[in-house]
């Protein structure tokens, strides 16, 4: 059967001025798998690899090794295997081809060996995925630990009608999702993002939290939207685990003229949230934008589709002189978050005001 396959099947190299050297490693590593002469193939990626791990079983014969673009890969075999290590930035990728299920299933544990060893996460951190649509490998998930404070110890940074919307926010469960929408809007500076992350740390123990980092594509294209609503996800246990998907700045997206302006890519959105592509999934969307509500969409922010919408401000005057512990420097208006910060650290100038004189505004 496999010199069947063989003759079906030639293998054909052809390398022009656009392939690079780990382009070449990457067809030579197929050659085998491609012939039938080692017809099994296992892999796995991971998140983070030791920089002194070569990730190859004992007495592997390192065949072909190539750095370049950022990507660093080596092919090597043994006695009825070969094995593909390519590492992208801090993750790597490890194939492994074999003469049989067992011999290639058995490589793959043995260059793994060790590899899996990660510090003990601390009580601050959370698990957060990116997505991203890489040119060389297509959509792709990687993830990384972040620290993110409690709500308790963020909620003063939160003028109080939005503190109080937040603490419901936060103490969500599955039981209690009725839209699939969750939309945070206001201007920059107010603390969206440093919400988010807290978001995160509430909901881990029920749902996934990913950042897609480049979500002006993931609508414009079909494949990667049905990658990330499809794909990859940890169900947990009982095969019941939520995901969050989080799309930071997204005004073209969904303001008023959006329809118009970026044609199918709102009515994806909206068949993600509460239409066929998202019954059956236990998906929700997450979506800041600096945009004021009277901008975005009808359709968006219609009632039922949102599980919250909240919009983010600064803290009034009192809130402010009370975050910073003085008054030098608050206006009259008050303060957003990243203001306060910056006063604190002392890098914006304090606003001016005496009599007659109209106090002036902090911005960043």
């Amino acid at each position: 059967m496999s010199a069947q396959l063989s003759s079906r099947l030639p293998v054909r190299l052809g390398i022009d001025d656009s392939d690079s050297p780990s382009d070449v490693i990457d067809a030579l590593f197929l050659g085998r798998f491609t012939t039938g002469e080692q017809p099994h193939a296992h892999g796995r990626s991971l998140n983070r690899a030791g920089k002194g791990l070569s990730l190859l079983p004992p007495d592997a014969l390192v065949l072909r090794s190539a750095r370049d673009g950022g990507r660093e890969t080596v092919l090597a075999e043994g006695e009825g295997w070969t094995v593909l290590v390519s590492r992208w930035n801090q993750g790597v990728d490890v194939t492994v081809t074999a003469v049989s299920e067992e011999l290639a299933e058995r490589t793959l544990r043995a260059a793994l060996d060790g590899a899996d060893e990660e510090p003990e996460p601390a009580p601050e951190d959370v698990t957060m995925g990116f997505w991203y649509n890489s040119p060389r490998r297509g959509p792709h998930r990687t993830t990384r630990r972040i620290t993110a404070g409690s709500w308790e110890e963020i909620r003063g940074n939160y003028p109080a009608p939005v503190a109080e919307a937040m603490d419901g926010l936060m103490k969500t469960s599955p039981d209690d999702i009725t839209g699939r929408l969750l939309l945070l809007h206001g201007p920059p500076g107010t603390g969206k993002t440093s919400a988010l992350r807290t978001l995160a740390r509430s909901w881990r123990d029920w749902c996934q939290v990913d950042c897609v980092l480049d979500p002006e594509r993931l609508f414009n294209e079909v494949g990667y939207l049905m990658d990330i609503a499809v794909g990859q996800e940890d169900d947990g246990p009982d095969g019941k685990r939520w995901r969050l998907l989080l799309l930071e700045d997204c005004d073209e997206l969904i303001r008023g003229e959006a329809k118009h302006a970026t044609g199918q890519a709102l009515s994806r959105l909206l068949n993600l949230t509460d239409g066929l592509l998202g019954q059956g999934r236990n998906i929700l969307v997450g979506l800041t934008t600096n945009e004021d509500l009277e901008r975005l969409h009808p359709a968006v922010v219609r009632p039922g589709r949102c599980l919250a919408r909240i919009e983010a401000g600064p803290l009034t005057r009192a809130e402010a002189v009370r975050w910073l512990g003085r008054e030098e420097g608050v206006g009259r208006d008050g303060a957003t978050l990243a203001e306060l910060y910056a006063l604190r650290r002392g890098t914006v100038p304090a606003a001016v005001s005496g009599p007659g004189t109209a106090e002036q505004g902090l911005y960043l």
